[in-house]
């Protein structure tokens, strides 16, 4: 009679670990497999990341700091500091031209670097609080945000820039004081623009430069903030702060399909198109979404970071994510790097 009350103790003591044990062997989208700690910045954010997946480089916008950053993936060393800079904001990599493109809003200009050396190579003049940018690989033009309220101008302006040229061919004004993150379609010459402003998301013809839909998106939240496309499921991804939310959007109608809550501070959005995954960088967490199909999507991973931590991309190639962390109340500063699990 004991054995037997024994054997049922057990029994319920293992069927009772049950939970935390299948819990434990969940599978995690995401691993961290490398950190790079960089002592040298001082506390402040930073902005925009952007992948050189064949030369295995991360350029670096350590915003507050007022450097460029290029690290060597193959070594994950930091091998070089622009720091002629002010308030660098994003940048784009040109392969062809082995030559970056950094726009810096506190120069109200976008610098050139050739990339072998790193040596400056040129300037095309903006308006101040140039910040964020989006590249049409197709007509190899750089859309820049700049203007609006931080450059105490009643609007902001999305410049063009011939990167071939280097020089800057035309503009289109914004009705709204801020916007923040924008998409290209690769396929149809359009582009969407989040207007922070006005809780909307505008839609460009590029050919015309003229508006052909706003998409309101105050009804499920506001401050939108960050931008993802899935050009081939036509739906536009849209990472908002108050509250923080993922919306889900058809690209073609602006029909909100999906509203999904999301970490606060939310900065970048990033998709994979081989694993349908959605990734959703805010402060202290990164989130990951699986998109079922076209119209569902469930939160796969709640990913602990830190303060801040909310500037990151996606390498499809390498099949990658960085993530940039601030120095903050003693912590170094360090880029995350994390393998994206089947």
């Amino acid at each position: 009679m004991k054995r037997i009350k024994e054997l049922t103790i057990m029994c319920v003591c293992i069927v009772a670990g049950l939970p935390a044990a299948v819990k434990s062997q969940e599978k995690v989208p995401l691993e961290l497999v490398q950190t790079i700690p960089l002592p040298d910045l001082h506390d402040g954010d930073f902005d925009h990341l952007s992948v050189d997946a064949q030369g295995k480089r991360l350029f670096v916008c350590a915003e507050v700091n007022s450097k460029a950053l290029v690290i060597d993936l193959a070594t994950n060393k930091l091998i070089h500091t622009m720091d002629d800079l002010k308030a660098p904001h994003s940048l784009l990599y040109r392969a062809d031209l082995k030559r970056l493109f950094v726009v810096d809003g506190g120069l109200g200009e976008i610098r050139m670097y050739e990339t072998t050396t790193y040596k400056p190579v040129g300037s095309i003049h903006l308006r101040e609080d140039a910040d964020s940018s989006v590249y049409d690989p197709k007509s190899k033009l750089l859309y820049v945000v700049d203007g609006g309220k931080a450059a105490k101008l009643p609007n902001v302006f999305l410049d063009i820039v011939d990167t071939t040229a280097a020089k800057k061919v035309g503009e289109i004004k914004l009705d709204s004081v801020s916007s923040e993150a924008m998409a290209v379609e690769k396929y149809r010459a359009r582009m969407f623009a989040d207007i922070r402003g006005n809780d909307t998301v505008e839609v460009y013809n590029l050919k015309t430069r003229s508006l052909l839909a706003t998409w309101p998106l105050a009804q499920e939240s506001k401050n939108p903030t960050a931008m993802a496309l899935d050009e081939a499921d036509h739906r536009l991804f849209i990472g908002t702060r108050e509250p923080g939310k993922l919306l889900v959007l058809d690209s073609d109608s602006g029909k909100i399909i999906a509203s999904l809550p999301g970490v606060s501070a939310v900065d970048d959005v990033a998709y994979s198109t081989k694993q349908k995954r959605i990734f959703y960088a805010g402060s202290e967490f990164l989130d990951v979404y699986q998109q079922k199909d076209a119209d569902h999507y469930e939160q796969i991973g709640h990913i602990a970071t830190s303060f801040r931590a909310h500037t990151g991309t996606y390498s499809e190639e390498l099949n990658r994510y960085y993530l940039a962390v601030p120095a903050h109340e003693g912590k170094v500063a360090e880029i995350r790097i994390y393998a994206s699990k089947p």
